[in-house]
């Protein structure tokens, strides 16, 4: 079976209106989970350069992060990532890898610390629990009324519809292809979705799309495992 990432990802040819985002600490822990993956790399190498490698593409990550978790309104989430990348940022100034280590430790416990502070946002109170604030982060509200915005529901449900398609088709691909193949491009679309929620300018829609899409490809993964059976 020839298998192709861009048909799979077609269905992110949908037109996409803007929406409120309500999603943005599920898209900011996304984004913090590939932070904590890429320290774990730094961690994990023997190589100080290929440690200090992983190391930057933590921080660029947090970088793009950004403006999600300041959309989220979760002050602790942001205290910890910004020490996250204090420590980052001094891990690639380390002369010895020992020392690299030390502190890419403390950086990833940070970012495990932002992504828990993130799931107990809930829990208390975030400086954008009024929608006026929330609409008000990036443009005026007349800016948001002159947009007509579909209701959130109504496009998430349009995408959850679009991605059942693709669901089905990839359990197929799970069930029914050589499972190193499927391994390695259910990984692939995991992947890209996981790069194109990192991009700071992405629409609402797609950033939806995009979550809910890796979410998919996750328990695929999951199903897989590391296909020694």
């Amino acid at each position: 079976m020839r298998l192709s990432v861009i048909a799979v990802c077609s269905f992110a040819m949908l037109t996409f209106s803007s929406f409120k985002n309500n999603k943005a600490c599920e898209y900011a822990g996304s984004n913090i989970g590939y932070i904590q993956s890429q320290t774990e790399k730094a961690i994990a190498t023997e190589d100080i350069n290929m440690s200090k490698y992983f190391a930057y593409k933590a921080l660029n990550a947090i970088v793009k992060s950004k403006s999600q978790l300041e959309d989220c309104g979760c002050d602790h989430a942001i205290e910890l990532i910004h020490e996250s990348s204090v420590n980052l940022t001094n891990a690639t100034k380390a002369t010895s890898l020992p020392s690299a280590k030390i502190l890419l430790k403390k950086a990833l416990d940070k970012a495990s610390g932002s992504l828990e502070a993130l799931d107990e946002h809930d829990s208390h109170d975030s400086r954008y629990n009024n929608d006026v604030l929330a609409m008000n982060t990036k443009t005026s509200i007349a800016e948001k009324k002159s947009q007509q915005p579909l209701d959130n529901k109504t496009l998430e449900n349009k995408v959850d519809i679009a991605l059942e398609k693709f669901k089905v088709s990839l359990d197929k691909v799970v069930e029914s292809v050589d499972c190193k193949e499927a391994l390695a491009f259910t990984q692939n679309v995991y992947n890209i979705c996981e790069q194109q929620l990192l991009k700071p300018n992405l629409s609402e829609g797609k950033k939806y799309y995009n979550l809910k899409t890796k979410e998919i490809a996750a328990k695929a993964l999951e199903r897989l495992g590391d296909c020694k059976n």
